[in-house]
């Protein structure tokens, strides 16, 4: 990946070093991705312990609204940093094609595990294929098409909703992922997508849009709960008001991350290194992290279903088992399983092995 621009002492600070020459790896995408995993995994716990106190479950319910718009943002971050380096546009959509169909079919292969997790590859993979093309966009266009889909994701879907004829397989999966699906969808992860790609165009670093992402976060945020006051009911998942709130969460998240990717002071930059190392691992195998979890729960909900009381192991299986399995894997070994299939798929090949820069 390219480093961003904004500041010697910025790319520094949220880049980490390859041990040889070559780019360097923005980390603030990792990190980003690293959130977004131990979000879900917290969020496909909850089954294990049922009863907690509120604010324990306001926490939960408040990381399972973040995981998937953050998915998506760094998905477009992502996409955006490949079609940078790729010197033909065409090469660049064919890996995305190849990408997004193999989440596709991972994710229908996965979703007849039995699990009690919604999967979200499929619609990533429909995400992919179809956000890629729109980045060889010019910024200003690619501004007014977020912004348009933003507008007409609520009326599209409500629209979608009152169809009929779609008893068809194809037909009804393919609306799903775009427009009816309960947890996901792809109009309302779309802009996320493009949001993360304008990010990268900009540069991660402090300045003015910054400031405007953490202006914006709270009164985003607030919108719901004040309607709710106004006496506004029935908000369903892709209304404006739940859209809204995803856009709070993730600007927030964002702006927290690239302000301790680019703080200044040497005891500062020690602390958050620290504490991104376990988030750059899980970011770095998410993929195989969300297919070991998503079989652990398939295993466990086939011989017992949903717990009906707190199940502790279980839940500590999957959250911090699953982070410590990350930062395992990455630590000694390096590339996720399911992260070099795709690259060998892709003709992108990654070495399982790989060094790594370990002051990162």
């Amino acid at each position: 990946m390219v480093p961003h621009a904004g500041g010697e002492a910025a790319t520094a600070a949220a880049t980490s070093g390859s041990a040889g020459a070559g780019p360097k790896r923005l980390i603030v995408p990792d990190v980003l991705r690293g959130i977004a995993i131990i979000a879900m995994l917290v969020a496909h716990a909850a089954p294990f312990v049922p009863h907690l106190p509120w604010a324990a479950l306001f926490a939960q319910a408040t990381l399972n609204a973040l995981a998937s718009p953050l998915f998506a943002l760094v998905m477009g971050m992502s996409a955006e940093l490949l079609r940078r380096r790729e010197a033909r546009a065409a090469t660049t959509l064919l890996q995305q094609g190849v990408r997004g169909l193999f989440l596709i079919l991972l994710g229908v292969w996965m979703a007849t595990w039995g699990s009690w997790v919604d999967v979200i590859l499929g619609y990533l993979g429909v995400l992919l294929i179809i956000g890629a093309p729109l980045l060889l966009a010019r910024t200003p266009v690619l501004v007014g098409i977020t912004a348009v889909l933003l507008v007409i994701s609520q009326p599209v879907a409500d629209a979608a909703r009152n169809m009929e004829g779609l008893d068809t397989a194809p037909i009804r999966d393919l609306m799903t992922w775009t427009v009816l699906g309960q947890n996901y969808r792809v109009i309302t992860l779309l802009p996320m997508f493009l949001i993360g790609a304008l990010l990268v165009r900009h540069g991660l670093r402090r300045g003015p849009l910054l400031w405007v992402l953490a202006a914006v976060a709270p009164l985003a945020y607030l919108a719901w709960p004040v309607a709710e006051r106004l006496g506004v009911t029935g908000v369903r998942t892709g209304d404006y008001l739940d859209t809204l709130r995803d856009l709070a969460l993730t600007f927030v998240t964002v702006v927290v991350v690239v302000l301790a990717a680019t703080v200044r002071g040497d005891g500062a930059r020690n602390f958050w290194t620290r504490l991104f190392v376990p988030l750059i691992a899980c970011g770095q195998v998410a993929l195989s992290l969300y297919l070991l979890h998503v079989g652990l729960i398939a295993l466990w909900s086939g011989d017992h279903g949903r717990p009906v009381d707190n199940f502790w192991p279980g839940w500590l299986v999957i959250v911090p088992g699953m982070i410590l399995a990350g930062w395992l894997w990455w630590r000694f070994i390096g590339t996720g399983p399911v992260e070099w299939v795709m690259g060998w798929l892709t003709g992108r090949r990654k070495p399982l092995l790989r060094a790594r820069d370990r002051s990162a």
